[in-house]
């Protein structure tokens, strides 16, 4: 029995060390955010993903909103801060799609990896002019450029890979489970911070007003109310702390 137990830690850190190999290797430097990151998908991938991902995401949000008119208007935003921001010289340029969706319910905007970027009616309806819709749509553009998705989906595998091992070495699989859930959880809260200082760049480079973007904070708080998710069991940053960080971006950005 303790030549077994021996076996079985051998086995798991042999495991776990083959689970770091993998994530380090697969580690490249964003040429978009100049950070390391480790990456799951390569763009095409990325983009074939998004539009594969498309028709799902309309029909859990009530499919596309009618109104012609107002999809053309994020349509004409969504595209104003691709081509005058390094979206328009990136993998994705040609990828970029703006939806209008009619959920009336759900406040929220989201992106696919690759660019395809949504944004409900629930959420529109709230906004009150383009500088604020710039805001919401720069915000998503970042997502894809720092290419979250992919990167989130790398750590997700890190940390099933060493759960495993954890379970073969010594039974704390579990354990390995929570801390790599709680780690995830910590990393999307800094994804949504680098897309906000990502989007107040791409507000200020195709002119618009990046002030608006704290606009669009203190509608979303309003919107979550007092019983929003605490920060810390969220993906999502509080919405007080991002006010300051792109108060930061904006002066960094010289605005």
């Amino acid at each position: 029995m303790r030549g077994n137990w021996k076996i079985r830690i051998f086995i798991g850190l042999a495991l776990a060390a083959f689970a770091f190999f993998k994530y380090c290797n697969s580690k490249e430097e964003n040429p978009y955010t100049k950070r390391m990151q480790a990456i799951a998908l390569d763009p095409q991938e990325e983009i074939a993903l998004g539009i594969s991902s498309k028709p799902e995401m309309a029909q859990q949000h009530g499919g596309w909103h009618p109104d012609q008119a107002a999809q053309a208007t994020v349509d004409r935003v969504g595209n104003k801060l691709v081509v005058n921001s390094m979206a328009g010289t990136s993998e994705y340029k040609d990828s970029f799609e703006f939806h209008l969706l009619a959920d009336d319910r759900a406040i929220n905007a989201f992106a696919l990896p690759g660019g395809q970027i949504f944004i409900t009616a629930a959420l529109y309806s709230k906004l009150e002019n383009e500088d604020q819709l710039a805001g919401v749509l720069g915000h998503e553009i970042g997502h894809v450029l720092g290419r979250h998705s992919s990167e989130r989906i790398a750590e997700a595998g890190l940390w099933k890979d060493l759960s495993t091992a954890g379970s073969v070495g010594a039974d704390a699989g579990g354990i390995v489970a929570s801390i790599g859930q709680n780690r995830l959880l910590t990393n999307g809260r800094g994804d949504e911070l680098e897309s906000d200082d990502l989007g107040v760049r791409f507000m200020i480079e195709a002119g618009y007003d990046p002030y608006e973007m704290i606009h669009v904070m203190e509608i979303l708080k309003a919107a979550a109310g007092p019983n929003r998710v605490p920060e810390h069991k969220s993906t999502h940053p509080d919405p007080e702390n991002r006010i300051e960080q792109i108060k930061a971006s904006i002066k960094k950005y010289g605005k």
